[in-house]
């Protein structure tokens, strides 16, 4: 169990002798200084981001090809469905570029949400051992999962060149959605995480609302069939702006950047990454009991 002990430290007040010292204790020190103890310990957030990259590609059969055939697989799928069968509208860009642009984003959040629930439980020992900011696990975590994501552009720089599809100046917003994503994924991840550690079923109902999410997310169908008296509602989706910002970047002029849903998605990304931030914090000083 980690204990944290309050500053002790010497004061010497108004009637000071130079005798005795007098001793007066200062609580609270610790969390005043737990945000710079996130910068002293980033030697362990690398390690364990390294780690776990490790982990996940060392001793498989395809490595980090799995990285690459996951969406790819789920992107034939939704174009054979959505495109061919059910003929939904693609902006006037090839549907597969269309789904892409949409699984890019998703896969990222996906992801870090998935790995992230289970870092603390796996990290168990390391926690009931030595002090450190407890919030560094699921953020490596989260790190992880932009690796997979950086992996994958790779398939969308082979379809671009397969459609002859040349991206326009709007590709150079890209940084700014990619940063977005990782907050919209951050946020969520820190809460189920800590959820996690006191209720362990979680890891059971994780996967099951992220299959769900792809569905009710635009990643295999554009924004623009949603009818206009739910577009409020489902902008609330914080992955709707975001999709919607990463097919603006990559399909250029096929698509018009939509302010509404992004505005919206910025807005929600910030409310869930304060509510992430603020409920782990107050479940972090019990996780070396629960675990």
């Amino acid at each position: 169990m980690t204990v944290s002990y309050p500053e002790v430290r010497v004061h010497h007040g108004p009637g000071y002798d130079g005798s005795t010292p007098e001793l007066v204790i200062e609580a609270g020190r610790q969390e005043r200084h737990y945000w710079h103890d996130l910068w002293r310990y980033r030697e362990l957030f690398r390690v364990l981001a390294w780690r776990d990259v490790a982990v996940r590609y060392k001793q498989t059969v395809i490595g980090a090809a799995w990285a690459l055939i996951r969406p790819f697989l789920t992107m034939v799928v939704f174009t054979v469905i959505f495109g061919r069968i059910a003929h939904l509208p693609s902006e006037g860009a090839p549907y597969a570029l269309l789904v892409f642009a949409g699984l890019l984003p998703w896969t990222l959040f996906s992801t870090a949400l998935v790995d992230a629930s289970n870092s603390l439980v796996g990290n168990a020992n390391l926690i009931g051992k030595i002090y450190f900011p407890r919030l560094i696990i699921p953020a490596a975590a989260v790190v992880v999962s932009l690796i997979d994501f950086l992996v994958s552009l790779a398939i969308l720089i082979g379809l671009m060149v397969w459609y002859k599809f040349a991206p326009g100046w709007q590709i150079l917003a890209l940084p700014i959605f990619i940063v977005i994503a990782f907050f919209a994924s951050l946020g969520p991840a820190l809460w189920v995480a800590a959820l996690n550690v006191k209720y362990r079923d979680f890891r059971y109902v994780i996967p099951f609302l992220v299959q769900l999410g792809l569905y009710v997310s635009p990643v295999g169908f554009s924004s623009s069939v949603v009818p206009a008296q739910w577009r409020l509602l489902y902008s609330l989706n914080p992955m709707v702006g975001v999709i919607d910002g990463f097919r603006w970047c990559i399909l250029g002029g096929a698509i018009s950047l939509p302010i509404f849903s992004v505005s919206t998605s910025i807005l929600v990304t910030g409310l869930f990454l304060w509510l992430g931030i603020n409920r782990f914090r107050k479940m972090e000083k019990s996780f070396a009991d629960l675990i």
